[in-house]
């Protein structure tokens, strides 16, 4: 859903990409808003009003993208101040958001509880002793949850597991229910619910149902120490197909948890993030040049790694277009595909057979989670502009910046 060939043109629903380049230029996001629906549509049905779903703002924190998601009913998931003031102004409800995150400051702390902030997720005991003198300073009581480290393996790329004891998230399973303890005794902390997250790109649902046996477990055992919560979180992670990944559906995951949680009346909490967006969206990028090697041949385009960081960052592979749906007799020949940025590192993808001129236009798919996000301006390049296409319309939802924008904060002394 959301990207097909019509009549030899690649169209997201039913506006062609060609006149998305041709109205708002290249480098360009692209994404569809069916996607984004059906994909959070999967969520909501298979959790059956037994919780919420509350979307991972990083993944994509386009206010178009966030403004869909609070009509759908969505909650957020933010890891900093300026996340939930992006979920302020697209509409959101501070009281279903939940802000996690290592190193939250005193200033964050603050402006989440003066907006009603749901639940502060507290990741280390420095935190809670932080969380707390702030709540009493402001004459309030934060609600809170610990995020719980149940040290188990995702199974998935080492930068972004964050389950195992050795990563920097969360508190240790065998810490928790004596930072609970410390954490009822103080007066400026209200405890709420208990979480975990273990990693992203899961393909198994085993992983992620043994994390949601554990934090029930766990929190079974902190009634028993007279500490009643009301929600258990489980985080998100759940993997998209990219290549040829076969990902367990989304409801396998939910069911399972739902499974864990049994006929308890704690409210079920998921973060996903790319699970709603990262099948929603492309980057459109335009052919600059060929250039024929003796060891590798390159197709040059507009688009760089300051635009997409995920291919040098992670290794990532994402599926490559031609937006003209190619001739079945069309001369191919593999390319590395890379963009103008001063970087050996600076490349989309490695070692693709395409059909390709100058001028011609790629669509780099799979790429509405952790594109624009992680953007940057290296080598001094604007970034890119974002459109929203919904049915028939496309919506220019950022506009593409200037060169004078990204030097106008600056001042040359004297």
């Amino acid at each position: 859903m959301g990207f097909a060939y019509r009549q030899g043109s690649l169209h997201a629903e039913e506006v062609p990409l060609e006149e998305v380049a041709q109205r708002f230029g290249t480098p360009c996001y692209v994404y569809s808003r069916a996607a984004i629906e059906s994909a959070y549509a999967q969520f909501s049905t298979a959790l059956a009003g037994r919780g919420l779903v509350c979307y991972s703002v990083k993944a994509n924190s386009n206010l178009a993208v966030l403004a869909l998601l609070t009509r759908l009913g969505a909650g957020f998931d933010i890891v900093s101040g300026g996340e939930l003031e992006r979920v302020l102004a697209a509409g959101g409800d501070a009281r279903k958001t939940l802000f996690s995150g290592v190193g939250k400051s005193e200033a964050e702390i603050a402006f989440a509880l003066e907006r009603s902030i749901g639940c502060l997720n507290l990741e280390s005991e420095a935190e809670l002793k932080r969380v707390d003198a702030v709540a009493r300073r402001m004459g309030r009581r934060a609600p809170v949850a610990f995020r719980v480290n149940p040290d188990i393996d995702a199974r998935t790329h080492p930068y972004i597991s964050t389950g195992l004891r050795e990563n920097k998230f969360g508190v240790p399973h065998t810490e928790a229910r004596r930072l609970y303890a410390q954490a009822a005794s103080l007066p400026g902390i209200e405890l709420v619910g208990i979480g975990s997250h273990i990693g992203s790109l899961l393909a198994s649902a085993a992983p992620f149902v043994a994390a949601a046996e554990r934090l029930v477990a766990l929190a079974d055992q902190l009634e028993s120490d007279g500490i009643r919560l009301r929600h258990i979180d489980v985080g998100g992670g759940i993997g998209i197909r990219y290549r040829d990944e076969t990902p367990e559906p989304v409801a396998n995951f939910v069911s399972g948890a739902l499974g864990a949680l049994g006929r308890r009346k704690h409210a079920l909490i998921l973060d996903p993030g790319r699970a709603l967006v990262g099948n929603a969206g492309v980057l459109l990028a335009r052919v600059e040049y060929l250039k024929p090697g003796a060891a590798r041949n390159f197709l040059v385009v507009d688009a760089a790694m300051n635009d997409f960081i995920r291919a040098p960052l992670y290794d990532a592979w994402h599926e490559v277009r031609t937006v003209r749906e190619p001739e079945s007799n069309a001369a191919t020949a593999v390319y590395d595909i890379v963009g103008p940025v001063c970087e050996s590192a600076d490349f989309l993808a490695k070692g693709r057979q395409v059909a390709a001129r100058e001028g011609d236009l790629l669509a780099l798919m799979s790429a509405g989670a952790y594109g624009m996000v992680m953007s940057s301006n290296y080598n001094s390049r604007p970034r890119a502009a974002e459109v929203l296409v919904d049915g028939k319309a496309a919506h220019l939802v950022r506009r593409r910046e200037t060169v004078g924008e990204l030097f106008a904060g600056e001042r040359i002394p004297g």
